[in-house]
């Protein structure tokens, strides 16, 4: 098995490896913080998961959760597997891995990349704990309504002001048009943005006039990809990051901004749909040079502010508003601190988020 070679006064709490041959399961489950309250994060299903990808997504769940003044500590799970496995062999796995985290009550779980609500669903019929259900169970579904997104549009609005950025016109790219980028796509096309870039894991496409946003969505709803859209160019997915704009959106996998890459970056403004898209010397770099990277725990708490109102009874409204208020506040809070210290955004609500777990330990027996 796999170790993690960090661990600090913060966690991780606990790491769970599991292993059922008999379902083909391969998970690994962290627990980073539980201070705050039962960690709450996403199950990931993808072939190359590592515990250390599980360990670093876990640890910017306990900022996450902290920094939106959730009553929770942070988490995730990796389940090692294909996501584009036949359903039906996918339901087995997803059940098989929820009966596996039965007796992890100190973990909540909820959709992450590679699952979905109905995932959720799922686990919530093994073992009656999870979060992001459909609507069908009463639940707020996250990824349906785009929550991630949303909030992440918000976050932009918010740090536009603070590099002189005005949205009308502002050109958008957008690495993983998935559940997070195409609604964040939508979200500031709708406030005057042109998309002129956008890649899936299949390909990607490019106009300096603008894609038709509802035209991608059609296609990724058809499980087609964005590179099926006629009249526009095509390029090979990793090309998106050479696209000259204003905005760039990550929102797949981690580290795809890296010391290898970041010099071919040509943007004013990093917004990470996805968690720890950018290494950390890469986001140094990017400092450096004067463009806005926002901390992807701050600017992509949608979906788990969104999960946590489900969890306590809130409704779809209640979630929305919080999303957008709690957000906001949180970008311009981080953004005016690391403005007066000079330091990255990160660094600073790092800060922010690392004080309040400090404080909720303080409440603890066992720190």
């Amino acid at each position: 098995m796999e170790s993690v070679h960090f661990a600090d006064e913060l966690g991780p709490f606990r790491i769970v490896h599991l292993h059922r041959p008999d379902a083909g399961l391969r998970a690994t489950v962290v627990v980073d913080n539980i201070a705050c309250g039962p960690a709450l994060g996403g199950v990931r299903m993808a072939p190359d998961a590592s515990t250390e990808e599980a360990f670093r997504l876990a640890r910017a769940m306990t900022f996450k959760n902290a920094a939106a003044a959730l009553p929770h500590g942070g988490g995730k799970a990796v389940i090692r597997a294909d996501p584009r496995m036949p359903a039906a062999e996918k339901e087995r796995l997803v059940r098989a891995f929820a009966a596996a985290i039965k007796e992890l009550t100190d973990y909540i779980p909820g959709p992450d990349m590679g699952t979905d609500e109905l995932c959720a669903a799922w686990i919530h019929d093994e073992i009656g704990r999870s979060a992001g259900l459909p609507a069908v169970l009463g639940g707020i579904p996250l990824n349906e309504l785009g929550a991630t997104g949303v909030g992440l549009a918000a976050a932009i609005d918010v740090a536009r002001s603070f590099i002189g950025l005005e949205l009308e016109g502002a050109r958008v790219v957008v690495q993983g048009f998935g559940a997070v980028g195409k609604h964040a796509a939508r979200a500031l096309v709708e406030r005057g943005a042109v998309l002129v870039g956008a890649c899936d894991s299949r390909g990607a496409v490019a106009d300096p006039r603008g894609l038709d946003v509802d035209a991608l969505i059609a296609l990724k709803a058809q499980g087609r990809s964005v590179a099926d859209l006629p009249g526009v160019e095509r390029l090979d997915r990793d090309a998106v990051i050479e696209l000259e704009c204003d905005i760039w959106i990550p929102a797949a996998r981690p580290d795809v901004i890296h010391m290898d890459s970041v010099e071919r970056l040509k943007t004013k403004l990093v917004a990470p749909g996805a968690n720890i898209p950018c290494t950390s010397d890469a986001e140094r770099a990017l400092f450096s040079r004067g463009v806005l990277v926002l901390p992807d725990f701050v600017a992509n708490a949608g979906g788990v502010i969104c999960a946590a109102t489900e969890l306590h009874g809130g409704t779809r409204k209640d979630a929305f508003d919080r999303v957008e208020e709690k957000i906001r506040h949180n970008v311009r809070v981080v953004l005016e601190a690391s403005r007066r210290a000079g330091v990255p955004p990160r660094e600073a609500a790092v800060a922010i988020a690392e004080e309040r777990v400090r404080a909720a330990m303080r409440t603890r027996r066992f720190r």
